[in-house]
């Protein structure tokens, strides 16, 4: 490259393969030079999005020069990436899988198409050894992810604009469109390998890193090629659960379990998957209130409750998680402290919320009474012991259950806000038990951020039932 050869400004094109080559040159490690600045890898990332250098994009009138040049450059920079992968040092493994994520996203779409076989076998690779460290495989989770975010992307558009193939006079346009059922055939065969190994390290490995990367893996698997997870539905179920209900999470990765509970009956995407979680989950949190309230509630309350979850001639779901898990969590609830007991109904109403509120293909049966009682049970303990009870509860006892009930509460007043966002003009006939809860327990709650939230539900409620929004602005 001549000293004086300059280009126009920041937008030339010619830019973009002198760039890239530097940054090749001088910022990623090969097999002679080491890599000890990771903050270098936050340049490259950042340099390559802001001048899109992996793109391939230009204007119809540059020149066949320039072109061939940024060609040429990004197959250095994917020879290299290639290069790293192969290496035995975890350092530059995982720069070449994190580079090679950027590049999945980065790429232009026939660069993407032409590689992405070849990317998700190694990236798969990672994924499926043990032996490499949790550093790599975190990164090759992550990547993975874009790798599958991209081809649903491509995957999209291909679907989209095969509509316009019948019409189209440009051949090679139309020959790079038919090849869409080729292209999602391949994807959905790529997810369906992913599975096993991401639910081998979520049940295998001791690290939330891994938990978290796997996890995330999943929910875009779940989200992107849902039909994949088909087969492999009671396993993600179990795992996710057991995840969630073993204790030992950070409470950030226990609503990321929640999330991916959440979203998996769209893996089957009917009506009674969606309903037969959300059953599942409600068991569950019965289940742990009734340990954790044991002596603060009226038996009357956990008694209607308990009979609104299965009813009359309805038989019971299968546990979440399955049979030999629900008998654990039954064991151990007995020994769980109340605090933890309530952090766990906290995350389920957490993926409670999560059902009502996502999308979902189909049309849902929402269990409006049986999530209202459960409101509802929630609201009105506030800690107070009944007589009966002290004799059988600790001062120790009382105290933490006081000190998580706010959180409890502010759960359990999500969860209304979810049902009536949920439930939208739907709610008129159970407006007047929504408005009853509320009044009653607006009369008892004093800390300021559970007043402020019930003011929140109120509000919606009240925008729902078709009340004009203005007023609440001007008041």
């Amino acid at each position: 490259m001549a000293a004086f050869d300059h280009f126009g400004n920041m937008n030339d094109v010619a830019l973009k393969p002198r760039l890239l080559l530097t940054l090749i040159r001088d910022h990623l490690p090969d097999d002679k030079c080491s890599f000890s600045n990771p903050s270098q890898l936050s340049k490259v990332v950042s340099l390559i999005k802001t001048h899109s250098l992996l793109s391939e994009s230009f204007p119809d009138s540059t020149r066949p020069k320039l072109i061939e040049a940024w060609k040429s450059a990004l197959d250095s920079w994917l020879n290299r990436i290639l290069s790293l992968l192969s290496t035995s040092m975890p350092d530059k493994c995982w720069v070449g899988i994190t580079l090679l994520g950027v590049t999945c996203e980065e790429c232009g779409s026939e660069r993407f198409l032409e590689s992405y076989s070849l990317w998700f076998q190694k990236l798969l690779s990672f994924l499926q050894s043990p032996a490499d460290s949790h550093l790599v495989r975190v990164a090759a989770c992550a990547s993975m992810s874009d790798l599958f975010v991209r081809i649903f992307s491509v995957t999209y558009c291909c679907y989209h604009s095969n509509q316009i193939t019948t019409t189209c006079t440009n051949f090679l346009l139309q020959n790079r469109l038919s090849g869409y059922p080729k292209i999602k055939k391949d994807s959905s065969s790529c997810a369906l390998k992913v599975v096993p190994p991401t639910l081998k390290m979520l049940n295998d490995e001791n690290s939330e890193a891994i938990w978290d990367a796997a996890v995330h893996l999943l929910c875009t698997i779940i989200t992107s090629f849902p039909f994949s997870i088909r087969n492999h539905y009671d396993s993600v179920e179990s795992a996710v659960a057991l995840k969630l209900l073993s204790g030992g999470c950070t409470h950030d990765m226990l609503k990321k379990l929640a999330h991916c509970l959440a979203l998996l009956p769209k893996s089957k995407g009917d009506e009674e998957s969606w309903s037969v979680m959300m059953q599942k989950v409600l068991v569950v949190i019965n289940d742990q209130l009734n340990f954790a309230f044991h002596g603060l509630e009226e038996e009357t309350m956990r008694n209607d409750v308990t009979r609104l979850l299965v009813l009359p001639g309805k038989h019971p779901p299968p546990p979440l998680g399955g049979y030999i898990l629900a008998e654990e969590v039954s064991n151990k609830a007995s020994q769980t402290s109340e605090q933890s007991l309530m952090s766990n109904v906290s995350t389920l109403m957490f993926g409670c919320c999560e059902m009502l509120t996502n999308s979902y293909p189909v049309k849902v049966n929402v269990p409006v009474r049986l999530l209202l009682a459960f409101v509802e049970r929630i609201l009105m303990v506030n800690g107070s012991l009944p007589q009966m009870s002290l004799p059988f509860m600790t001062a120790k006892q009382q105290e933490n259950i006081c000190s998580e009930l706010p959180v409890l509460h502010l759960s359990s007043l999500e969860l209304l806000t979810a049902i009536i966002k949920a439930m939208g003009s739907q709610l008129l006939p159970h407006a007047a038990n929504i408005v009853r809860i509320i009044t009653k327990y607006f009369k008892t709650c004093e800390l300021p951020e559970l007043r402020t939230k019930v003011y929140s539900v109120t509000r919606n409620l009240l925008i729902t039932m078709g009340v004009e929004e203005e007023p609440w602005h001007n008041g």
